[in-house]
């Protein structure tokens, strides 16, 4: 059984600062690293970390850092669906304080440049879940209209919940993540909502009721850009697997919690590390 993942290519430019700048304010830029993103992506790839089989949808432009996003998919084993256009790739530019908070700037370029019709039939008929991410509006919900009954439809709506009007992806969703800020600005009935509150650990609200899992303890915050994306990847693994919420749950936070304490997205997810992880 495989995922597909649809949204986000991004490439990502990362700037460590002193501090996040208020309006007229500065900040010290401390240290710089750059590498492949976009939420579709990161969580294909983490998916890919623990042994699942998964897929991404999205676009890149014809340049360096679309053929680097590209790259770093296959080399983690992910089957990547990914159209090449006449645009630059779509850079990220992620500002990150000592304490792990981040502010997000972006360039337009080319990650909505995919459509339905981009991902095979047989990929998406086949797939145990589509997931999709903070993208065009009608592109997402045209794939979740086309995926089959047997398919988990999710969404992972994102920073710009409030932005854009995902009210025809909603009626296709079974799952729908969101953080604590984004739970009180989307009201939606689906019929599960995992709800991810960072160092708190997560909830679960379901047809059977809510369950409840603590937050893991991590040595250092480093970096919680991609937390989310591997929350997600180690909540499909374990929950595809069994239907059982609680475990995973606890997978979940045990790779986000892995995740805020690597710099980039990819979190070098592994379940040896998550055993650790739920040891503490």
């Amino acid at each position: 059984m495989h995922i597909v993942c649809a949204g986000h290519i991004n490439w990502d430019v990362r700037l460590h600062v002193d501090r996040l700048p208020t309006p007229d304010g500065e900040g010290l830029i401390k240290r710089r690293h750059e590498s492949g993103g976009g939420s579709a992506a990161n969580v294909a790839v983490g998916l890919a970390e623990l042994g699942g089989a998964s897929h991404v949808l999205g676009s890149v432009g014809d340049d360096e850092r679309g053929a680097k996003a590209t790259r770093r998919l296959e080399d983690a084993g992910v089957e990547p669906h990914v159209r090449t256009v006449g645009k630059a790739t779509t850079v990220k530019y992620i500002l990150v304080d000592e304490a792990g908070d981040v502010a997000l700037l972006g360039t337009d370029g080319a990650n909505e440049s995919f459509g339905a019709d981009d991902l095979p039939v047989a990929t998406l008929e086949g797939a145990g879940a589509l997931h999709l991410t903070g993208q065009d509006p009608e592109t997402a919900a045209e794939l979740a209209r086309r995926a089959s009954p047997e398919t988990v439809v999710s969404f992972d709506p994102g920073r710009r919940a409030a932005d854009r009007d995902y009210d025809a992806v909603f009626g296709h969703v079974d799952l729908l993540f969101v953080n604590a800020r984004e739970a009180q600005a989307i009201d939606v009935d689906v019929p599960i909502i995992v709800t991810k509150l960072g160092a708190k650990g997560a909830t679960w609200a379901g047809p059977d009721g809510v369950v409840e899992s603590p937050g893991i303890d991590v040595e250092a915050v480093v970096d919680t850009t991609g937390a989310g994306d591997a929350f997600a990847a180690g909540f499909f693994t374990a929950w595809l697997d069994d239907r059982d919420p609680a475990r995973a749950l606890r997978v979940a936070n045990a790779c986000g919690a892995l995740a805020v304490g690597e710099e980039g997205p990819d979190a070098n997810l592994s379940w040896e590390r998550i055993e650790t992880m739920l040891d503490r």
